[in-house]
């Protein structure tokens, strides 16, 4: 009896006070993923629900404002690019990398379109939001081409000096990004090229430089853009007109500098006598412009490059940005829902785990 007794009293413990804290466990981890899973539910709706009303929350952030020049004279017209394995001109090809660099810019960012032809650079466009008006910008960029010229001069440094002057009129002081191929139509004469008159660095930006360094033909167009060969040597100037003498008083009297007065002699950079029916990328020309302004220098030769250069920290600015929120909200809702439909796959794994093995003989003490 004593024997049986003692047998008895784990037992009844086991069967007493042990099913009760089991079953009262098993209870409140009930209710806690019952509450839970009400709480995910009402969460994810809550955050669906606040994306309807368009929310946003304004943070300080980098943002890029600029201003996009682009020449559209006859020399842009130059086929030295490829794209997709075609031969397109330089205009093209720029136009293209633009429009990829648009995707590149972080939202609250602003850009805008501007032509430049004979000595003016005009604006488009002024900047506006890329994310909000991207079909807008993109639609525009594509019919920016030479038909909008009225000219066929190509004051390079005066459309940039006159580039610069419009970016610094506008609020927000945008960047200058001024694309051209740096070939001046009629030549600059050296000791008289156009001076800026303002402070170097007054208006951040960049000079993007297109064309091929090897000289090609100018293509001809007539106004309405339809092809007529290419310009021969006879049809264009060759010489600066200063170079030429202006006329005098008397007759056909020509005045021309005194060669005593003159100095000694002076090339411009990537300026090519005789040879101005062909055309190439004036690089040296271009950085020199470049350091008169304050400006970069960029040779475009993929637009990875360019997008790198038009996302610079040093054309950023720091300024309060509208952020749209509710691809925010949308992700914590899919996120809520995500942990929802884990919980039954929880509760699986837990029960898995507290029931007894089988097939396993169970250990007897003593033995």
């Amino acid at each position: 009896m004593k024997r049986r007794g003692r047998a008895a009293g784990p037992a009844s413990d086991d069967g007493g006070r042990r099913p009760w804290l089991a079953r009262g466990l098993t209870a409140c981890r009930a209710q806690i993923v019952d509450h839970l899973d009400r709480t995910l539910l009402i969460g994810a709706a809550l955050a669906l629900a606040a994306s309807f009303l368009h929310p946003v929350a304004t943070f300080d952030r980098d943002r890029f404002d600029q201003v996009i020049v682009f020449d559209i004279t006859q020399s842009m017209n130059v086929t030295d690019y490829q794209l997709e394995g075609k031969p397109v001109s330089r205009l093209v090809y720029a136009k293209q990398a633009l429009r990829q660099a648009l995707l590149a810019l972080p939202c609250g960012s602003k850009v805008g379109w501007g032509v430049f032809t004979e000595y003016r650079s005009f604006l488009l466009i002024a900047p506006v939001e890329v994310c909000t008006h991207l079909a807008e910008l993109r639609a525009t960029l594509d019919n920016i081409d030479g038909r909008m010229a009225w000219t066929g001069n190509s004051e390079v440094a005066k459309g940039l000096f006159s580039g610069i002057g419009i970016a610094k009129l506008l609020p927000d002081k945008p960047a200058i990004i001024f694309v051209t191929d740096g070939h001046e139509s009629p030549p600059v004469n050296p000791r008289h090229r156009p001076v800026f008159n303002d402070k170097p660095g007054v208006v951040k930006g960049l000079i993007v430089g297109v064309g091929d360094l090897k000289p090609s033909p100018i293509p001809k167009f007539d106004p309405l853009g339809r092809p007529m060969g290419v310009w021969g040597a006879d049809e264009v100037m060759q010489t600066d007109p200063r170079s030429q003498g202006r006329g005098g008083s008397v007759g056909n009297e020509q005045l021309a500098e005194d060669p005593a007065d003159a100095g000694p002699a002076v090339t411009l950079p990537g300026s090519t006598p005789g040879s101005e029916h062909l055309s190439a990328m004036r690089e040296g020309y271009l950085r020199l412009l470049a350091d008169d302004t304050g400006l970069s220098f960029l040779p475009l030769r993929q637009p990875d490059g360019l997008i790198r250069a038009l996302t610079a920290p040093e054309l950023a600015q720091v300024a309060p940005t509208a952020t749209d929120l509710r691809l925010a909200l949308a992700a914590v809702a899919f996120v809520l829902l995500l942990a929802r439909s884990a919980i039954p796959m929880w509760q699986r794994l837990q029960t898995r785990q507290r029931s007894p093995r089988t097939g396993i003989k169970p250990s007897v003490r003593g033995q």
